[in-house]
């Protein structure tokens, strides 16, 4: 056959994107011998290292238990039985993870991964307890980057469930609220003692329409867990892009040039946040995000002296969610 041709037919193999979303869930917990961080990316591989009848498969299992919504991989680091956890904490700040469960839902220990985990004030830590008491001493703490889940069986882990369910989606393109979680029986409970836990900024699992749904979507603090995400993804974002910028460029100039190559990237993150659905849009659907980065000639000549450019600002208005409605009819006769 002739190799003269004019046409030249390419096939490529589209691989599944992986599930990512802020970063992986991380199993904390304690043994004997304790355990370095370590990523598994499946329950087999958990399997080999964790009986089904430990408290750290049971977790494993309710995050891979959530279909196509499942993490790629978690995490597991345990420390020694019988050693100080608040030693061990600061060991994990350094390791690969986004998510925090705990195989413990005692209060002495929920209270000092809380601790510890809004003192870092990068990732989030999800905890769930079936005592109201410790439920109102948690909400007490005003924890930012504690979740709180109230369930009458603890055993299951609903609140890994959750993180399972919902952790992997792109950031601000969910909220947390109205999610369905794999395993995890829902409670029957009155709308008294529905508000009761939501008074204490505490979330749960509970029926509504015939489906199973979380409760709310909030931390210890009061504030929406899309929103904390959506906050951690643009420092995270513009951090790494302005970076990268740094790193790849022989120099980034000090005048409108350079500046200008830097409010770009800042403008390439705004731009994936707004089509991850985390930014809101006018009434001519357009984004409600804007960038203003001074110019040399405006900037402090000592800051130029120093090389640091402190000029750049952005602002935008986060798309958020509507978790009620009231509508209004009118019967005509």
């Amino acid at each position: 056959m002739s190799n003269i041709n004019d046409v030249s037919v390419v096939i490529d193999i589209q691989r599944p994107t992986p599930i990512i979303g802020m970063g992986k869930p991380l199993i904390i917990g304690s043994s004997a011998n304790g355990q370095d961080y370590k990523v598994y990316s499946d329950l087999e591989a958990v399997k080999e290292d964790h009986a089904t009848n430990t408290e750290v498969y049971k977790a494993a299992f309710a995050l891979f238990n959530q279909g196509d919504h499942s993490p790629e991989s978690i995490a597991v680091m345990l420390y020694k039985t019988g050693d100080v956890i608040t030693d061990f904490l600061p060991t994990i700040f350094n390791k690969d993870w986004y998510y925090a469960v705990s195989t413990s839902s005692t209060l002495a220990n929920i209270t000092a991964i809380a601790d510890a985990v809004d003192a870092d004030d990068s990732r989030l830590f999800f905890a769930s307890t079936s005592s109201l008491e410790d439920l109102g001493k948690i909400h007490a703490k005003n924890y930012k980057r504690t979740v709180a889940m109230y369930h009458e069986d603890t055993s299951n882990y609903p609140e890994a469930a959750w993180i399972g369910r919902a952790g992997s989606a792109p950031a601000g393109s969910l909220t947390w609220k109205f999610k369905t979680l794999n395993g995890i029986k829902p409670l029957e409970l009155s709308k008294t003692e529905l508000e009761q836990i939501h008074a204490m900024n505490a979330n749960t699992y509970v029926t509504k329409a015939g489906d199973n749904v979380t409760s709310e979507g909030k931390t210890v603090s009061g504030e929406y867990i899309d929103i904390i995400q959506s906050q951690d993804y643009l420092v995270q974002s513009i951090n790494l892009a302005v970076q990268k910028l740094f790193n790849r460029s022989d120099k980034v100039s000090y005048d409108n040039n350079g500046i200008a190559q830097i409010e770009s990237e800042v403008k390439i993150v705004l731009n994936r946040a707004d089509l991850n659905g985390m930014i809101a849009h006018d009434d001519d659907n357009l984004p409600l995000y804007s960038t203003d980065f001074k110019s040399r000639s405006q900037v402090d000549p000592a800051d130029r002296e120093k090389r640091e450019y402190n000029g750049g600002t952005f602002t935008f208005e986060l798309a958020g969610a509507i978790h009620k409605t009231k509508i209004k009819g009118l019967i005509k006769l």
